[in-house]
């Protein structure tokens, strides 16, 4: 087995700071301009998106609240199986897969550090959101950067495995693909 160029161990690392520096960062500017949640409102782009500062004590979409040993667990352990899955079982040899998984590294790390009670005010165990997006009298819950680098994160791997399956003989799959 071919091992992973170390520009892609590199490139994990890079992507994983800026990703978590820059949630934490945003999270802990917009709480500091706002308030604690309940406060007002930046609108930036009508009523459709604005700045609003909220905290889930639970997991997507506030499910599980208070469970917050459950899923800092299940965080700590994707944050294990994802360095698994790039530095022991080859991932890393594939560009994409590295991107994606910095990316999803970065979210787990982003709300890991708020569900420990590290960021949020008080040191309440809850994860600091400050997007907000609604229309008319719909309204998506809250969310933060490190959400955004999960779902994007995620999204890459989906479209790996769909567009490039392993079993294809031409395959390109995330961890069959050896590009530097």
């Amino acid at each position: 087995m071919k091992a992973a160029p170390v520009s892609h161990f590199v490139l994990f690392a890079s992507i994983v700071v800026a990703g978590c520096g820059a949630d934490l960062a945003t999270k802990s500017w917009i709480f500091d301009k706002l308030g604690p949640p309940g406060g007002q409102t930046w609108w930036i782009c009508g009523n459709f998106v604005g700045l609003q500062t909220s905290l889930n004590p639970g997991a997507l979409f506030g499910i599980g609240p208070g469970q917050v040993w459950l899923f800092s667990g299940l965080s700590i352990v994707a944050a294990v199986g994802i360095l698994y899955w790039l530095f022991f079982a080859g991932g890393a040899r594939d560009r994409w897969l590295t991107i994606a998984l910095a990316a999803v590294m970065a979210g787990i790390l982003g709300n890991l550090y708020d569900r420990l009670g590290f960021g949020s005010p008080d040191g309440q165990q809850a994860v600091r959101d400050w997007i907000l997006l609604q229309y008319h009298d719909w309204r998506w819950p809250n969310f933060n950067i490190a959400d955004s680098l999960l779902v994007c994160g995620a999204g890459m791997i989906a479209y790996g495995a769909i567009m490039h399956p392993a079993d294809s003989p031409q395959s390109h799959a995330c961890i069959a693909r050896q590009d530097g």
